[in-house]
């Protein structure tokens, strides 16, 4: 099992919108950056579980758990003309963006990016690092380990 830290606008799907969800589940929609899209496709496994993480906000920061619940499908945000996603180079035969579904495990208390800078054990840790704009990044296990026991 790997472990990921998924960064979502909360204006656009915040912890609280993925818990009134039917199944608690949403699909992985608008990621445009190639490297985020590699993990999605070539890395991530259903079962895998990741921090979901508030960004572009008053206060970023892990607010939750979840899993992902299936694996990397065609992004249909890409096809369509009037979604801020939508891509004209990208081809229902060719398609260039996917995504995949996630599956609430459990909101947990907001784990603000300041407390997260605080701890000198998440120092390495790919979020906090100087110019990281990634919108999904892997999660070192010993700094998954670190955050989950105080998220309680």
């Amino acid at each position: 099992m790997r472990y990921w830290l998924m960064k979502s606008e909360p204006d656009d799907c915040s912890i609280d919108d993925l818990a009134q969800l039917p199944e608690q589940s949403v699909a992985w929609y608008g990621v445009r950056n190639y490297q985020a899209r590699n993990f999605m496709r070539d890395q991530m496994a259903v079962g895998d579980l990741a921090l979901f993480y508030h960004s572009s906000c008053a206060e970023p920061g892990v607010a939750g758990i979840v899993r992902i619940s299936k694996k990397a499908y065609p992004d249909e945000t890409q096809f369509d003309t009037s979604s801020r996603f939508y891509d004209p180079k990208a081809s229902r035969d060719n398609p260039r963006w996917l995504n995949v579904d996630v599956q609430l495990v459990r909101k947990t208390r907001l784990m603000p990016l300041s407390e997260m800078r605080s701890y000198p054990e998440l120092e390495t840790m790919i979020v906090l690092q100087k110019g990281n704009r990634l919108s999904i990044t892997p999660v070192d296990p010993k700094h998954w380990q670190f955050i989950e026991a105080r998220l309680v």
